[in-house]
């Protein structure tokens, strides 16, 4: 088995601008900690120089690999992509805008000694803490889709779509040779197929700020 704990998935479609202040935040964090970790990034057929970026930082002593797809795939695929090149115990993958801090990681590692499998973060729970609020629109396409998914796919969770999400070892194999939903709703088949595989889930309330730059379409991807 590996002796990397904990191993940070970062999938990147046109990030040239936040990636490397992302990388530094998240990178700095993991170097702080008592544990081996790692960061993977995927850049998922970017047209600006993510990938470059991404290239270009290099941290001493710290291990850092890059994936750089030229074809565009989706979300969903490239964070497989990247799960599947991950070593660590545990895998996390984070958005690059971080709307959820990487500091949050600690509110969700403790649940693995609980008995978890898949911790999530969450938005949408009483200790929830919004700091940046999304466009009236995007809660509203948020609130319906959650309901639809929640009757019809992942009863009593009320946030499958925050971006920060981590797997135990025995769950990534479980469930990710599985998946093959390539889009944005590829949150909602992973929590999915980890119930039907009988593996235990942890909804986690966290700090969130919203990203004014997100690349979701509120109508196109709910639907």
């Amino acid at each position: 088995m590996s002796d990397i704990f904990l191993s940070v998935v970062v999938p990147a479609y046109n990030e040239e601008a936040r990636l490397v202040p992302s990388l530094e935040k998240i990178v700095g964090y993991l170097r702080r900690q008592p544990y081996a970790s790692e960061v993977i990034v995927v850049s998922d057929g970017s047209r600006d120089g993510t990938a470059a970026a991404a290239l270009r930082f290099r941290p001493e002593g710290f291990p850092l690999s890059v994936i750089d797809r030229k074809e565009n795939r989706g979300k969903g695929y490239t964070v497989r992509e990247g799960v599947s090149a991950a070593r660590g115990r545990h895998v996390l993958f984070s958005d690059a805008d971080l709307s959820t801090p990487i500091e949050e990681v600690e509110k969700l590692l403790p649940y693995f000694q609980q008995g978890c499998d898949v911790v999530i973060a969450s938005r949408s729970l009483k200790n929830s803490e919004i700091l940046v609020r999304q466009p009236w629109h995007r809660q509203l396409m948020g609130k319906v889709f959650n309901r639809i998914v929640r009757l019809f796919a992942v009863p009593g969770i009320f946030d499958t779509q925050c971006g920060f999400k981590c797997f135990s070892r025995r769950a990534v194999e479980a469930i990710f040779p599985l998946c093959r939903v390539d889009g944005f709703a590829f949150d909602v088949e992973i929590l999915y197929l980890a119930r039907k595989r009988g593996l235990k889930i942890r909804e986690v309330p966290v700090r969130w700020l919203d990203s004014p730059r997100s690349t979701i379409s509120p109508l196109r991807d709910s639907a």
